[in-house]
C-alpha cells in the first residue's frame, strides 16, 4: 500500500482525523523549519553549534513537532530561526 493510499484510509475514521487536525499548527512549524534549515545550507550539527547545543537536541526538536509530544517553548524556536538566519513571528489570525 502506498503512503497517500495508507493516510486516505487512516484518515477515513473520524477519530484519526480529528486528531490528525488538531496536529495541523505543529506539522506547519515542523515544514518551516526544515524548509529554513534546508534554505540555509545547514546541517542539524551546524544549527545545535549555532544555538549552543548538541544535534540530538536538534533532532528532538524536530521530531518532537511530528509526533506531538513536546511543544518546544517560544524561547527554543526563536534560537532555532535565528540559527537559520531567519525572524520568528507569531500571529494570531482568524479561521
Amino acid at each position: 500500500m502506498r503512503h497517500n493510499e495508507l493516510k486516505a484510509k487512516a484518515l477515513s475514521n473520524s477519530k484519526v482525523q480529528a486528531a490528525y487536525d488538531e496536529m495541523v499548527p505543529e506539522f506547519m512549524i515542523l515544514r518551516q523549519m526544515l524548509k529554513a534549515r534546508q534554505k540555509a545550507g545547514l546541517s542539524q550539527a551546524e544549527v545545535a553549534a549555532r544555538m549552543g547545543t548538541k544535534a540530538p537536541a536538534i533532532t528532538r526538536l524536530e521530531s518532537s513537532l511530528g509526533n506531538g509530544k513536546h511543544s518546544p517553548s517560544l524561547a527554543t524556536l526563536q534560537k532555532y530561526a535565528s540559527a537559520v538566519g531567519c525572524e520568528l513571528q507569531v500571529k494570531f489570525v482568524q479561521p
